[in-house]
């Protein structure tokens, strides 16, 4: 605990990468903050980071270091959380990272829901492309990811994962939209925007043209999904999401379409916490109430 401080000085600089920043950021001077790390390398007994020609970097031990001191934080607010349980009131501090599909309806009903019932309970959503999403968990940065098809899941714990079905978004007036179902081959036929290759959603899409008849031709790309739901209504062209960040209901203009799974097979919305971690009680009472509901979603399917 005497060292907390101090660690909180060491990632300030490894995040700015000078003592200077980090110094101008945490308003202290660049010489007492030198002399702080100094000292405790002292009593570490060892250097902890490799000084450069413009800044600084941690080195191996650092990194070592660094490792140790997101554990101790993490276990300093679990057992925050814990005694703010001994009293019957819910307090805690939730950061969840996740894809795009989650921001529009399903994280803000359920969050909302959540502090209902526990309204000492805060909030960080930081939107996150998969591969972002697992570093977040990895560095403590984030309590539980909800991301669309991971890339890796080596040090993840699962808690949930529902089948989603990719849907081609268009216009009503669309010819596509007379039908049920569509074909990927359809869709490739008509201009047609994409996400980045960063997205779970372009990974399945790749891949499934890959093995088709048709090449993707996008008329536009875009790391914002909001941006190509959008866009259709301008050109008549096709968009690409998966249902839990669709809700058409109210809209006049729009409507999305399943794409067979027999040419593009149903992915995977992931639940995951970093394995080994013991998470704060309201992560963890949050990541049991995002399990149930989204248990109860691939019931309804």
């Amino acid at each position: 605990m005497k060292h907390l401080q101090t660690f909180r000085y060491i990632e300030g600089v490894a995040r700015a990468g000078s003592i200077r920043k980090a110094a101008d950021d945490m308003n202290i001077t660049a010489s007492a903050l030198n002399r702080r790390i100094q000292r405790f390398e002292e009593e570490f007994g060892g250097e902890i980071f490799e000084r450069l020609p413009r800044g600084v970097r941690l080195n191996p031990a650092g990194e070592l270091l660094m490792q140790h001191f997101l554990m101790q934080e993490s276990d300093l607010r679990r057992v925050r959380s814990q005694v703010a349980d001994l009293s019957g009131e819910r307090r805690g501090h939730v950061t969840v990272a996740c894809s795009q599909a989650l921001i529009p309806y399903f994280l803000p009903a359920h969050i909302a829901a959540y502090r209902r019932e526990h309204p000492g309970v805060t909030f960080s959503v930081q939107v996150r492309d998969r591969e972002a999403a697992e570093h977040d968990l990895a560095t403590f940065k984030s309590d539980l990811a909800l991301v669309f098809e991971p890339v890796h899941l080596v040090d993840l714990d699962v808690l949930m994962r529902i089948p989603q079905v990719i849907h081609a978004i268009m216009r009503r007036d669309h010819p596509l939209a007379a039908k049920s179902e569509v074909r990927l081959r359809e869709c490739l036929d008509e201009p047609h925007v994409i996400p980045s290759r960063r997205y779970g959603v372009r990974a399945m899409l790749d891949d499934a043209a890959a093995r088709g008849s048709r090449p993707m031709r996008p008329i536009a790309k875009s790391d914002s999904f909001e941006f190509m739901r959008h866009y259709v209504r301008h050109e008549n062209a096709i968009a690409f999401q998966i249902p839990i960040g669709l809700d058409m209901t109210g809209c006049v203009d729009l409507t999305s379409r399943p794409i067979s799974v027999r040419d593009v097979a149903a992915g995977n919305l992931v639940l995951c916490q970093l394995r080994g971690r013991t998470l704060p009680v309201a992560s963890a009472r949050f990541g049991m109430t995002l399990s149930r509901a989204l248990e109860g979603l691939a019931a309804e399917a």
